[in-house]
Formats: C-alpha cells, sequence, structure tokens
C-alpha cells in the first residue's frame, strides 16, 4: 500500500505539473496579455505602447521562464523599466531589490494580486472556497443518503413497480439542468407571483448566516440534479449484485431478504457508486457556476467566472490550481477506496 500511494503521488505530481503548464500557457496567450495591458491601462494603447507595458512587467519572457517563475522555482525577474521605475515580482514598486526573496511563486505561497479584486489570490480563494465548501457540504449530505436509498430501492427488486417508478424519478432529475431546476424552484417556492414564498429567491445572506430560508433552494438544486446520477448506477450494480450465485445460495439457506441485501449484497454493489459519488466533488467546486450565478452565491465557481471574465490571469492560474489538486486528490482516495471497499482489487 506505502508503495501504491507514493507511485500514485508521483503520477498525481507529473499530472499537475502538466496541467497547470497547460492552463499557464493559455492564459499567458498574447490576445490575453494585450486585453489585460488595455484593462489596466488604456483600452486606446497602441501597438507599441502595449509591448512597453508587458515588457515592464516581464509578460514578455519565454513562456517556460514565466512559468518557473509563477511556480517559484526561478528567480522572480527585476526589469528596469522604460519609465525609470525598477519593477520585480518579487517586491512592490519603489522597494529595495536587495531586501527582496529571490523566489516568489506558488511553491512560496505567493500566488499573486487579483487586477479585478484588488486582493491577494490566495486570499481571495480562501474566502471562496470556503464558501463552496460549506454549500458542497450540504449538498453531500443531502444527496448521497437520497440518492443510495433510492438505488438501492430500485434495484433490489429489479423490474418491480417500485424499480420502475425510482427510475423514472432518477432519469428526470439527471436530465433536467441546474438552470432550468433553479428556477422553476424560484418561481414556484421563492416567487412572489405564486404566493409560495417559503424561501428566499437569492442565497447572498447565506454567505455570512445560512439558514434554511435562504440556504435550502441552491442547496436542493444541485443535490437534485446529482442525485438522479448516482442513484441510476447504484441501482445498476444493486441490481447486477442480485443475481449472482452467493446471492441465490443464501436465498437458498433461508436468509432473510433483508439479511441478504444489508449484509451480503450492498458492500459489492456500492463498489461503483463511490465512484461516481468522488466524482461528484469536483464537479461540485467548479460545476455550481450556473448555480452560484443563479442565487447570487459568490462562491468559488462564481470567482471562476469573474476571473474568466475579466481576464484576471493571476486569479484564473490560482482557481485552476485548486481545481487540479482537488481532482487529483479525489481520484486518489477513490482508488484506496476500492481496496476497502472490495479486498480482491489489488493496489498493483
Amino acid at each position: 500500500m506505502g508503495l501504491f500511494f507514493l507511485r500514485r503521488l508521483g503520477v498525481m505530481l507529473l499530472t499537475a505539473l502538466c496541467l497547470t503548464f497547460i492552463v499557464f500557457w493559455l492564459t499567458n496567450l498574447h490576445p490575453n496579455l494585450e486585453k489585460l495591458a488595455k484593462t489596466q491601462g488604456n483600452f486606446r494603447m497602441s501597438d507599441e505602447a502595449v509591448a512597453t507595458y508587458l515588457g515592464n512587467r516581464g509578460y514578455l519572457q519565454s513562456t517556460p521562464v514565466k512559468y518557473g517563475q509563477w511556480l517559484g522555482v526561478l528567480p522572480g525577474y527585476v526589469i528596469e523599466g522604460t519609465d525609470g521605475e525598477t519593477r520585480g515580482r518579487c517586491f512592490v514598486n519603489g522597494a529595495d531589490p536587495v531586501d527582496a526573496p529571490t523566489f516568489c511563486g506558488v511553491l512560496q505561497g505567493d500566488w499573486g494580486s487579483s487586477t479585478v479584486f484588488r486582493d491577494e489570490v490566495s486570499s481571495i480563494i480562501a474566502t471562496r472556497l470556503a464558501l463552496t465548501g460549506k454549500l458542497m457540504f450540504w449538498v453531500l449530505v443531502l444527496m448521497i443518503p437520497a440518492a443510495l436509498i433510492v438505488g438501492v430501492l430500485a434495484g433490489m427488486r429489479e423490474g418491480s413497480r417500485t424499480d420502475r417508478s425510482l427510475s423514472v424519478v432518477s432519469i428526470v432529475s439527471t436530465a433536467t439542468p441546474e438552470y432550468v431546476s433553479g428556477v422553476i424552484l424560484i418561481a414556484v417556492f421563492a416567487s412572489s407571483a405564486v404566493g409560495l414564498k417559503w424561501f428566499k429567491g437569492t442565497a447572498t445572506s447565506a454567505m455570512e448566516n445560512a439558514t434554511f430560508e435562504n440556504f435550502f433552494l441552491p442547496v436542493f438544486t444541485i443535490a437534485l440534479y446529482g442525485m438522479g446520477y448516482i442513484a441510476r448506477m447504484t441501482r445498476a450494480s444493486m441490481a447486477e449484485v442480485m443475481t449472482a450465485q452467493y446471492i441465490r445460495t443464501a436465498r437458498l439457506k433461508g436468509v432473510s431478504f433483508g439479511n441478504i441485501v444489508v449484509k451480503h449484497a450492498l458492500r459489492n454493489a456500492l463498489i461503483a457508486p463511490f465512484t461516481v459519488i468522488m466524482l461528484q466533488i469536483p464537479w461540485l467546486l467548479n460545476g455550481v457556476v450556473i448555480v452560484e450565478t443563479l442565487f447570487n452565491y459568490k462562491g468559488f465557481g462564481w470567482t471562476l467566472v469573474q476571473a474568466a471574465q475579466n481576464n484576471d490571469i493571476e486569479l484564473l492560474l490560482g482557481v485552476s490550481v485548486v481545481s487540479v489538486v482537488v481532482v487529483l486528490i479525489t481520484q486518489l482516495i477513490s482508488d484506496i477506496g476500492y481496496v476497502y471497499l472490495n479486498p480482491r482489487i489489488s493496489v498493483s
């Protein structure tokens, strides 16, 4: 297990470097840099003025060099600008370059500053990630038990009326996008036009103080969409396990149907849904963009949209790093979980 864990960590590190380099290269394409210069300077800047702006701030270096500086494995740039001002990656304007650190990148905890929010990227991500983490927690608390119960009940007796009814509910919930179900839920339960003002149509106040009234609708909207997929996978896995030979043997021995489901079938049936559940975590982190925008909940997905819309390169890179790390960690947990759910699966 130890060797397997170390080997997977090495693969994760290599994958993270490749993915972050691709994102860094895409965000540092010249059209994006030109847009950044004109946004921070003047939209009527000439091509020479844009080149001067970018050159004074180290953007015209080669991509591998800029990536190494951003990562923190190469010394930060120090440039004597054409305006006579010395600029560097590792010190603020006007400071003495001698007192500045040589390396200042992601590995040193320096994620840069946001050009839109005018704050440190690490601080912005920490705040927004905590808000989305709170949303993800309650979504998982609602979604996973409900999906597993629906899937197990449907798969226990394949082809029964209960199976068909629950399967239809699962398919409908998965086929309905969040922006459709969210709008419907707001119109029915939060709009004064219908009259059922049970909940609030926005979740902005839930950022500070989450209550059932202002937080249930976004949680339920996300959980409703993901629940159907997990339930369908659980139902298919449960139906397959219930036809296995050892289940038939247990029935012939007189074991009660409840014990067969709980003690013999359920553990093996949870292997496939476990993978789907782990995949929901990266989806929840980045895939709740629509729901967070719809309910005006300024979490991680909302920050990703703002960074992309406003060409905030440093913030976009920081969000990408967190997303890559979360995906890789969940995949590692999923692989390790296989072993405990089914000891017949070899870690090699």
